[in-house]
C-alpha cells in the first residue's frame, strides 16, 4: 500500500476493531435483556430468567472480546513482525 494512502487510512483498522468489540458487548446484552424480560413475563418468574440470561450474555461478551483481541494481536504480529514477549534491546 502506498505511504500516502496508508497515512490517510490509519484510522480504518482500529475503527473496525472497535466496532467488532462493541458489537460483542452490545448485541448479547441487548438480546438477553429483551428475551429475559419477555420470558419472565410469559412464565411469571421475574427476575430469574432475566438475570440468568444477562449473566450468560456477559460470559458470551467476554469470550467474544477475548477472541477478537487475540485475532487482532495475531494480525499485528503478522503485519509488523513483532511478538508479545519481544524485548527491545
Amino acid at each position: 500500500m502506498p505511504e500516502k494512502e496508508q497515512s490517510e487510512n490509519f484510522w480504518r483498522e482500529p475503527l473496525q476493531v472497535f466496532i467488532k468489540i462493541s458489537g460483542w458487548v452490545v448485541t448479547p446484552v441487548v438480546v438477553s435483556l429483551f428475551l429475559g424480560k419477555f420470558l419472565d413475563e410469559k412464565f411469571n418468574t421475574a427476575p430469574v430468567i432475566f438475570l440468568a440470561l444477562t449473566a450468560f450474555a456477559f460470559l458470551i461478551s467476554c469470550f467474544g472480546i477475548y477472541k477478537e483481541a487475540m485475532h487482532y494481536l495475531q494480525h499485528i504480529e503478522k503485519t509488523y513482525g513483532t511478538t508479545r514477549n519481544n524485548n527491545d534491546k
